[in-house]
């Protein structure tokens, strides 16, 4: 069995990596092994052995592939990377066989993003930068760049001369997963949120808004392909077809997941924020408590077992700013990551000329 430090370390010879990109891996196993409708060319992204996010053990665990199984999960994504047509919301009253909850109205992340929109006036600048530092198993492995204007654009980097060397080259992002998720966060600032979660879950590729006959098709075109997977890697228990309640945790994972990574690109403009917070507020999986870091009120919302199996994600918020602080994923059988994060509001301007 390949070591998923070892994929990681072999993924890094190729590409700089991005600190959300290996937790992606384990939300797009699944979907990375079925067919799609409308799935775009792959495309290389960057990743992190545990880095805050996207996907976690739940998708994996929900769906019974059992230990071990991170290291395929790793193998598959740096393989097939999937990327696919974004698909609208669900029309209202279509049929999915999952609910998508309503936001629990008067909660503490409900309450501090009304403050945050009612505070936010004017906004200095016409982008958010946001400077990621990951530590894993307590070595420093990374630091990672994200710049997001408000037209839209992105642009990242390693370090300030390759952020600058993006700008300048102009390799705006703009057509990536991380530009739908910024958006659906936008939305969800003052859209209805049953719509605003649909628009943050297919940000990502995924089958879980489309009919179970539909979602039956697609999954019996990838039988052949996860066989020979499991065949490959000795996996004895039999994949299923998350449905009810399984498919809710499922959809429950991506909101969760993609909504934190948008806040790493977009944390400096309140509307992203507030749109952030409302969407998690919508996660009765994730607890919310009064905490203080550095001297300052905080919010530490956890995501434990129900959306991470067999791992827990903990996210600490400023608790009158909603600015993230830090990140810090645990999941089975890899090291703890820490990430920490600088946010500031700049020009696109000051970027390219170095002054940031």
């Amino acid at each position: 069995m390949v070591d998923e430090m070892d994929l990681v370390g072999q993924l890094k010879a190729a590409a700089p990596l991005r600190p959300d990109a290996y937790e992606r891996a384990r939300t797009t196993l699944r979907v990375a092994m079925i067919p799609l409708p409308g799935a775009a060319p792959v495309r290389r992204r960057r990743f992190s052995p545990a880095g805050n996010r996207r996907g976690t053990l739940g998708t994996l665990g929900k769906v019974s592939i059992g230990a071990g199984f991170g290291a395929v999960a790793a193998a598959v994504a740096i393989a097939l990377v999937a990327t696919s047509t974004p698909r609208s919301a669900a029309p209202a009253g279509s049929s999915t066989g999952a609910s998508t909850g309503p936001a629990a109205v008067g909660s503490t992340l409900v309450t501090l993003a009304a403050d945050i929109k009612a505070s936010g006036g004017s906004v200095q600048g016409n982008a958010s930068l946001a400077i990621t530092t990951q530590v894993i198993g307590g070595k420093l492995m990374q630091a990672y760049y994200g710049l997001y204007t408000d037209g839209g654009a992105l642009y990242s980097g390693d370090d300030r001369k390759t952020l600058v060397k993006a700008v300048a080259d102009h390799a705006n992002q703009a057509d990536s997963v991380d530009t739908r998720e910024v958006a659906a966060a936008r939305y969800a600032a003052n859209g209805n949120l049953t719509t605003a979660r649909e628009l943050m879950v297919n940000a990502t590729p995924n089958d879980y808004f489309l009919s179970l006959a539909a979602r039956q098709k697609i999954w019996a075109k990838g039988a052949a392909a996860r066989q020979a997977l499991m065949r490959e890697k000795g996996i004895k228990t039999p994949l299923t077809m998350p449905t009810g309640k399984a498919l809710q945790a499922d959809i429950d994972d991506s909101v969760w997941n993609n909504s934190i990574d948008s806040l790493t690109w977009g944390a400096a403009n309140p509307e992203i924020r507030a749109g952030v917070l409302r969407l998690l507020s919508t996660l009765p999986e994730v607890t919310v408590v009064k905490s203080t870091a550095g001297g300052q009120p905080t919010l530490t919302l956890t995501a434990g077992p129900a959306l991470l199996e067999g791992g827990k994600q903990v996210l600490t918020i400023n608790a009158k700013t909603g600015m993230p602080i830090s990140s810090v994923v645990t999941l089975p059988q890899v090291p703890t990551s820490v990430e920490t994060y600088q946010v500031s509001r700049v020009t696109l301007a000051g970027v390219k000329a170095g002054k940031f």
